[in-house]
């Protein structure tokens, strides 16, 4: 068997508003939990308790992504500004 291989090359990542992006996520799955709490009872009693717990971890981890994505986005930008840096260093001789 051959090992299939692509004609082309992957493109490139699209870089948008991540933050926005991923807290807009985050308030949709904690919006979620709290508009599902008022019928823990009912989840409860069929069965589909599961589903207010998903929400609260997506809210959870959406949390995290938060972090993670002003980490990296913090990151990019410092390392713009030593690339700039270095650049003009180098430049200038």
């Amino acid at each position: 068997m051959t090992k299939w291989t692509p004609k082309h090359e992957a493109p490139e990542p699209l870089e948008g508003n991540v933050v926005a992006t991923i807290t807009g996520g985050t308030i949709v799955w904690f919006v979620l939990f709290l508009a599902q709490l008022p019928f823990y009872g009912w989840f409860h009693e069929h069965g589909h308790l599961w589903w207010l717990w998903t929400c609260l971890a997506g809210g959870g981890l959406g949390l995290l992504g938060i972090w993670y994505v002003r980490a990296r986005e913090a990151a990019i930008r410092r390392d713009s500004r030593n690339g700039d840096a270095r650049t003009a260093d180098a430049q200038n001789g």
